[in-house]
C-alpha cells in the first residue's frame, strides 16, 4: 500500500536516526519487529480501531502485548502512534526502519524464491553471485513456493530478477498473443 508507505516513512526516518544517534539500532530493530508482528494480527488491528476504547486503553493493550524489555523511548514511541491512530503502520515502519539499517550497513534483503527447498550450500553460491552483481553484502530470506513450477525468483530493493519457470511460460504466452 502506497498510503502506509508513505505515512510511514517520516516515522521510520526519525526513529532510525534517534536509534542512530543512541548506538541503539540493533534494539530498535528487535523491538519494531516484535510491534509489526504484534500490530500484524487481525484481532489487534480490530481492538486497536475499536472506537469504544481509549487511547489510554489502546496503548495499554499494546504495550502489554510485548514480551521484550522496550527501550525507555519505546513507550513514548507507541503513545505517538496510538495517539495519531498509526499503529497499523508498525509494520511498514518496522519495514522501511530496516531498509534504512541495511542502507547505511551498506546491505540489503535478498527476497529468494525458489520451487524447491534449497540447501545452505546452493544459497551461499547464489548469495555469491548477487552480492557481485548488486555490489552490496545480502542478507538471505528464502521461501518455497511450487507455484513458479521451476527456477528461482530473486528480489533486492526493488530489483527483480525472476528466472522461474512460470515467468518464462507467461512471457512465452505474451509472446504468442501479440503476434
Amino acid at each position: 500500500m502506497a498510503e502506509l508507505s508513505t505515512i510511514a516513512r517520516p516515522y521510520a526516518e526519525a526513529l532510525y536516526a534517534a536509534a542512530r544517534d543512541k548506538n541503539a539500532v540493533a534494539q530498535w530493530s528487535t523491538v519494531l519487529g516484535e510491534l509489526a508482528q504484534i500490530s500484524s494480527n487481525e484481532d489487534v488491528r480490530e481492538v486497536m480501531t475499536d472506537p469504544r476504547l481509549s487511547k489510554a486503553q489502546r496503548k495499554e493493550l499494546l504495550l502489554g502485548l510485548v514480551k521484550s524489555t522496550l527501550p525507555a523511548d519505546a513507550t513514548n514511541f507507541i503513545d505517538l502512534l496510538v495517539e495519531n491512530d498509526r499503529v497499523v503502520t508498525l509494520p511498514e515502519i518496522a519495514e522501511q526502519f530496516e531498509g534504512l539499517k541495511n542502507r547505511h550497513e551498506g546491505s540489503a534483503i535478498a527476497k529468494i524464491v525458489s520451487a524447491y527447498e534449497l540447501t545452505d550450500a546452493q544459497v551461499q553460491e547464489l548469495l555469491a553471485g548477487l552480492e557481485r552483481k548488486f555490489g552490496v553484502k545480502l542478507k538471505p530470506e528464502v521461501t518455497v513456493d511450487n507455484s513458479i513450477i521451476g527456477g528461482i525468483r530473486v528480489t533486492v530493493g526493488d530489483q527483480v530478477l525472476d528466472t522461474s519457470v512460470q515467468a518464462q511460460l507467461t512471457r512465452l504466452r505474451d509472446t504468442l498473443a501479440a503476434q
